[in-house]
């Protein structure tokens, strides 16, 4: 595991966290360290960028949905082999689920994981002021330990100087370099967020260009050694191998369908899932002999013309499910298994046709939070009343055409609602879980998938 690991936490929204995050491990590269990354929060697409960067896979860590020896055991697992890990915060350093605590914040997970933090700030029309922003975030909670400062979008080096003097002055911690304003930088982004890696093609040109940026007025050099930091302990791995009884889940994975927490995928493996790959994209059917199904979120509505030209894969969908399979099918997923998705532009779309009900894009957001996640009668995923923990995020909505059997309750914020949609060994819903929440509900999976499994093949 890297003995160093540092937490890269912005003063709010707007600070420019994830470019300048992706342009530090660009750097950190460059000088032949080896980089391993880490997102705070339920989010899908930043990750993609780290691991495009740094050529391992990042991994999403969430001190809400995930107990903090889960936490604690995915930034083990993922380090090991790493010169050094780089944690990218969500939102504020403090912002989390409530705002009368700390729960789910970049902060939680930087006690938890006993990491050393960096702190973004955005120094654009501020001169002195900026000592005052650090200040109050060094003294807001004890605990966090604020090893130094990044000043972000100043408008000159001489306006740098001046930042740099207020806060080595006033707070006592070093300021270890800057990035000028420069909107060439920017990532795109749409209505999820920014666009992710995996539709973008090449990118290696823009990492080096943020990388030699980053190298040319931050002091990396400084910045790996306030991230030196001591090995963590666990109590138990989460992640041991149970059983030797293979199943075989098919998972959807293209630019269609790539909203996967990593967790998810080892922990199926843990328990006994052979997991194969298949892009719906690119025309590729279910895999034979498969004894399970998983199809996660993304933007089938982005490819809706594509998805609704590929009626093999719809229809080996169709038969996989309506045959029993064990299937979880999130958000994406969902969306893709209706009757059709109905886009913006008020273009249909026909999709798998399996879930009574139509989707429908809209241009302002549906849905977005933290989901506790109880099950309604027959959910096999749930079996034995266990509770899981996710998220949703998204821009639809789903219109049955005729009376659904819910999969499970979801209660956040507002209070519970019935959500998605089950039907034999079929469970589908907006909401993502993660795995790491509920293991059990992954033991109650493979459990569902190897009685297919014994069925398939007495046949």
């Amino acid at each position: 595991m890297s003995s160093c690991r540092l937490v890269i936490a912005g003063t709010g929204s707007g600070v420019g966290k994830t470019t300048l995050t992706i342009g530090l491990m660009s750097a950190l590269r460059k000088k032949g360290y080896i980089v391993q990354g880490f997102k705070c929060g339920p989010d899908y697409i930043d990750p993609t960028y780290h691991t495009a960067v740094t050529g391992r896979i990042s991994r999403n860590i969430d001190s809400w949905m995930l107990d903090q020896e889960m936490v604690k055991e995915i930034v083990i697992r993922a380090s090991d082999g790493a010169d050094i890990s780089i944690i990218e915060g969500v939102m504020g350093f403090y912002d989390g689920k409530n705002p009368m605590n700390n729960r789910g914040s970049t902060a939680e997970i930087s006690i938890i994981s006993e990491s050393p933090v960096v702190l973004v700030v955005n120094c654009s029309s501020m001169a002195r002021s900026a000592a005052a922003i650090v200040k109050g975030f060094q003294v807001f909670l004890g605990e966090a330990n604020i090893v130094g400062v990044i000043a972000n979008r100043v408008g000159s080096e001489g306006h740098y100087k001046i930042v740099k003097t207020a806060i080595e002055q006033e707070c006592g911690i070093p300021v270890l370099g800057y990035l000028q304003k420069d909107s060439n930088l920017a990532i795109p982004e749409r209505h999820l967020g920014l666009i992710p890696s995996v539709e973008r093609g090449e990118l290696d040109s823009f990492f080096n260009q943020l990388g030699d940026l980053v190298l040319e007025t931050i002091d990396v050099d400084s910045l790996y050694e306030v991230a030196k930091a001591s090995p963590l302990e666990i109590k138990e791995s989460q992640f041991k191998r149970r059983g030797k009884n293979k199943v075989r889940i098919a998972v959807a994975r293209d630019a269609a369908f790539n909203f996967y927490y990593q967790e998810n995928f080892e922990l199926l493996e843990a328990f006994g899932a052979e997991l194969i790959e298949f892009s719906p994209l690119k025309g590729e059917t279910i895999p034979d002999n498969v004894d399970g199904l998983y199809i996660g979120g993304g933007f089938p509505e982005e490819f809706a013309a594509v998805l609704q030209e590929k009626t093999k894969v719809k229809q080996s969908i169709r038969t996989a499910i309506e045959k029993g399979t064990p299937t979880l099918a999130e958000c994406g997923g969902f969306m893709y298994l209706t009757e059709s998705i109905e886009t913006t532009d008020e273009k249909n779309y026909e999709m798998v046709g399996i879930i009574p009900g139509k989707v429908k894009m809209q241009s302002r957001l549906a849905a977005l939070g933290y989901r506790e996640i109880t099950p309604e009668e027959g959910n096999f995923l749930l079996e034995g009343n266990l509770t899981a923990r996710g998220h949703e995020f998204h821009y639809s909505t789903f219109q049955p055409t005729k009376e659904i059997q819910h999969a499970y309750q979801t209660k956040a914020m507002r209070g519970f609602k019935q959500e998605g949609y089950m039907h034999g060994n079929l469970i589908a819903g907006y909401t993502h879980f993660h795995f790491g929440s509920c293991p059990r509900l992954v033991e109650n999976w493979i459990k569902k998938c190897k009685e297919f499994q014994n069925r398939r093949i007495s046949q």
